[in-house]
């Protein structure tokens, strides 16, 4: 082991230090993973017995320790290989990429002469395309110490950066050492919720702490796995969270922590997703199109160094010192991901198929702390990650657009993409897995799509880039295809004219959630709705050894009057009968406290119903309602009725934008209707999911219906008590609401009157 106060990857070192000129992403070449490492494997199959593969290689300069592993050595032929697998045509990638590879290459090159006394090595960069399966091999013999200069010149360009982070780290883990909490006393729960994070860092566990809304559970969080940091080794804490109001909470949590410790050296980045974040949304990503594309590797050192000076680098201040040196806003945030201390992103950014974060955490082989807000999210959005969908009226548009050299690849998809439902007499049918012919012709017109874009980067159809993009992920996912997932068709029309929808549809993310967890040295996930922790365990793939704690209630039973309306159902055969009494139940409880409320439906078409009826009978109380796709200044209108002033009653969809992650304490909200258990539609989907959960857990109604469902209710409920000085009224609107099994899915602090 190295005693050198600095270390850094070979690959890591390169990319600092080699990268010059245009930001291009025209051509890429490392297909998926899987794809990458078959490649690899086929080309070290060709190679002699006495081939080396995956060589460990280790060298210094000055205080400066560089390690990695060489793809493959030949000792006979002295010849150290760097293999790179690619789609398309190899003479459309930009110069820059083959100089970083060649800068690769010759490090290993000069690594083995070191370790191994040689005068001299070839060093070849061999490119595998996984379309044709052929290399093409490029080589150039180098005397060793010609490469021991190129090593040194690399090491030199680093070293200062090294040493500039060393310190930084230093003076950071001191700081959070000393760290104070920002409040004089911590609340009801926060202590017993800080306390269990820490010692989740501790030990190296994962935590799923259920903590009620209101009690702050964001800095209750962030502040202990700061502290616990420097003990335990921590390189990187990763907030994650599903909507940009937890993302916010985790900045305002931050900028409390500084405010109580001045010129806390903590570098902060929050990631912006690329649509929201691009400067020139009608240009592509390469140099002769857009400007902060144009020499974007050449700007991007002191662009660097002036964000991670900045150390707290939200979107917009990220977006200014982008600007201020010509560099595209959405690859500096990534780029500086690499030196953050904390990085505050959406979900994706960690658990998605090609997740950035997760990607560098296993690659600099990073001690990180995973913290997941709003942690209910996690079944749903991963099941949207790890799920891929093809729309054959989609793909159809897209052929029509293709260019001639693409209409063989593309019609032969089309002809196997009719055959699978050709016969196929109901509308919607699950399959034993996807054809390997299908999935095969998806593999070709890709390669001939990528090969195409190369060549004409600018004249891409937008609908063909679509669905080449669509095809990859499903190609991805079809590769890891198994009982967690189910491949369904639903078919459209019938005859001749017939198309159909093709899904890879996740039930059970937890194969795939596992190794990420694995991956970080402590994850806590927080919600004020995590039970039944079996659930969540079970489909998030949780560890074994995994803590779960329920945080007790800093809120008083008479805070909160809970009445459930027991001679009304919200079935949806009965649901006409059950808009006159749910408007009179909410007019009779407005006229006896007139106030803000909010009543929850389960469609918008319910809610629509009932707002009609209710706004109809009673005009002399203001009624505002929830539309399909609000926008977000849509969204702050709605939300801008409830002043502490307001009289009326906003009308919106349980599980939508207003039934979680707002905060409206005090006059601002008194009570809350709900009118549905938020259960799932039973439908074919649905049913072939709750099919397959109970064959994998054995419990699967509750897992697909009921516990979702009610986690739904109890977040909307939850939008009345934030405080402690809080008073308000929750009418639960639905016969079942008597049952025992669903009464023990509601919060224990609630006195529910029956």
């Amino acid at each position: 082991m190295s005693r050198m106060p600095h270390a850094v990857a070979v690959r890591a070192l390169c990319a600092f230090t080699a990268k010059c000129g245009d930001l291009d992403l025209r051509f890429t070449p490392s297909p998926s993973a899987l794809d990458g490492m078959q490649g690899h494997a086929t080309v070290r199959a060709r190679r002699p017995r006495h081939y080396e593969a995956e060589v460990a290689l280790e060298g210094d300069y000055q205080d400066l320790h560089v390690r990695g592993r060489a793809d493959g050595y030949d000792p006979r032929r002295r010849r150290v290989e760097e293999i790179k697998t690619f789609r398309g045509k190899l003479d459309a990638m930009p110069g820059n990429h083959r100089q970083l590879h060649w800068a690769q290459a010759k490090i290993y090159g000069w690594l083995l002469c070191a370790s191994r006394g040689l005068p001299e090595i070839e060093v070849a960069l061999v490119y595998f395309d996984i379309g044709s399966q052929k290399e093409t091999v490029l080589a150039e013999t180098h005397a060793a110490d010609a490469l021991r200069q190129h090593f040194e010149q690399q090491c030199a360009r680093y070293l200062a950066w090294a040493r500039q982070e060393s310190a930084h780290r230093a003076a950071r883990d001191a700081a959070l050492t000393a760290l104070a909490f920002p409040h004089a006393a911590f609340r009801p729960g926060q202590r017993h919720l800080a306390e269990s994070v820490y010692r989740a860092a501790a030990s190296g566990r994962c935590l799923m702490a259920q903590a009620p809304t209101g009690i702050g559970k964001t800095i209750a969080s962030i502040f202990p796995l700061l502290k616990a940091s420097p003990a335990q080794g921590i390189d990187r804490i990763f907030f994650l969270s599903a909507k940009t109001p937890g993302r916010r909470l985790a900045l305002d949590a931050i900028g409390m922590l500084r405010a109580g410790q001045s010129a806390l050296p903590l570098r902060v980045l929050e990631l912006t997703a690329r649509d929201k974040a691009c400067e020139h949304p009608d240009k592509t990503c390469h140099g002769a199109s857009c400007p902060l594309a144009q020499g974007f590797y050449d700007r991007l050192p002191a662009a660097r160094q002036a964000a991670v000076d900045a150390a707290l680098l939200d979107r917009d201040a990220l977006r200014v010192i982008a600007l201020a040196h010509r560099v595209c806003p959405y690859y500096l945030g990534l780029e500086l991901a690499h030196w953050s201390d904390v990085v505050i992103g959406d979900y994706n950014y960690y658990f998605d198929v090609s997740a950035l974060l997760h990607a560098l955490t296993v690659e600099n082989e990073w001690k990180v702390g995973l913290l997941i807000d709003e942690a209910h999210n996690m079944i749903e959005r991963a099941r949207g990650m790890y799920s891929a969908e093809l729309d054959q009226p989609s793909f159809l548009q897209a052929r029509k657009l293709a260019p001639p050299p693409l209409k063989g690849p593309l019609d032969r998809i089309h002809r196997l993409w009719n055959a699978l439902h050709r016969d196929q007499e109901e509308t919607y049918r699950v399959l034993p897995a996807a054809e390997d012919k299908f999935v095969f012709a998806l593999q070709q017109a890709c390669a001939d799509i990528a090969e195409w874009m190369g060549e004409h980067p600018d004249d891409m159809p937008e609908a063909l880039q679509r669905f080449h993009f669509d095809a990859l992920h499903f190609m991805r996912l079809a590769e890891t295809f198994g009982e967690h997932t189910l491949f369904d068709i639903t078919k459209r029309g019938a005859g001749a004219r017939a198309t159909s929808v093709l899904c890879l549809r996740n039930v059970v993310p937890a194969p795939f959630l596992r190794p990420r967890f694995a991956a970080a040295h402590a994850s806590v996930l927080f919600s004020a709705t995590l039970s039944p922790w079996h659930f969540h365990a079970d489909m998030l793939g949780m560890p074994e050894d995994t803590v779960a704690i329920d945080v007790a209630s800093p809120f008083d039973e008479s805070q909160l009057a809970v009445h459930v309306a027991r001679g009304i159902s919200t079935r949806y055969r009965e649901r006409d009968r059950s808009l006159q009494p749910i408007a009179d139940l909410i007019a009779q409880q407005f006229r006896q406290r007139p106030g803000n409320y909010l009543a929850f439906f389960s469609s918008h078409d319910y809610l629509q119903k009932a707002w009609e009826i209710f706004t109809a009978q009673n005009p002399d109380i203001q009624g505002w309602r929830q539309a399909p796709r609000m926008e977000e200044t849509e969204r702050e209108r709605f939300l801008a009725h409830f002043t502490p002033e307001g009289r009326g009653v906003g009308f919106a969809v349980l599980g939508g934008a207003f039934a979680e992650g707002i905060d409206l304490p005090g006059r601002r909200l008194i009570g809350a209707f709900v009118a549905t258990l938020g259960l799932p539609q039973v439908n074919e989907v649905n049913e072939q999911m709750r099919l397959r959960i109970d064959a994998l857990f054995g419990n699967g109604y509750d897992y697909t219906y009921l516990y979702p469902g009610l986690q739904k209710v109890v977040q909307a409920a939850g939008r009345v008590i934030r405080t402690r000085d809080d008073h308000g009224v929750l009418h639960l609107i639905d016969d079942r609401y008597t049952r025992n099994n669903v009464l023990d899915l509601l919060p224990s602090w609630w006195r529910i009157d029956r």
